[in-house]
């Protein structure tokens, strides 16, 4: 089922369903990449500047953490603020949509915790 609603419903914050109205099919639309989510984790850790994203130990392309940042602020996950006019460059906050992530991330984190021994949790990941 493929439903793409006009831009002002899209405005007005209804949902676009791209391939079907299933909410794990929706969701994979936004996360299902390798590294969205990773940038989220980071996000929650505590990194907010682009150069502190792009040092992360997975090592994502630079066009590659630029395309998901403007992804992640079109969906409404987070926020770009400028912290220095010349030249420009912004700093990154999870939204409080952004930050209802916490317990999803903090599901994975206990999943491969527990059928990957040796994996590390991130206490700043885990719910509140």
């Amino acid at each position: 089922m493929k439903q793409v609603m006009k831009d002002d419903k899209m405005a007005e914050g209804k949902v676009a369903f791209e391939r079907s109205c299933c909410p794990i099919t929706h969701a994979l639309d936004i996360f299902g990449d390798k590294w969205t989510l990773l940038i989220v984790r980071d996000l929650i850790l505590g990194k907010s500047r682009y150069l502190e994203l792009i040092s992360s130990a997975e090592k994502i392309a630079s066009n590659i953490l630029a395309d998901r940042l403007k992804k992640l602020e079109a969906t409404g996950l987070i926020t770009r603020r400028a912290y220095q006019q010349k030249p420009v460059r912004y700093e990154y906050s999870l939204t409080e949509k952004g930050e209802s992530l916490r317990p999803v991330l903090a599901a994975i984190i206990l999943w491969s915790q527990q059928h990957h021994p040796g994996t590390q949790i991130f206490p700043a990941v885990e719910p509140r």
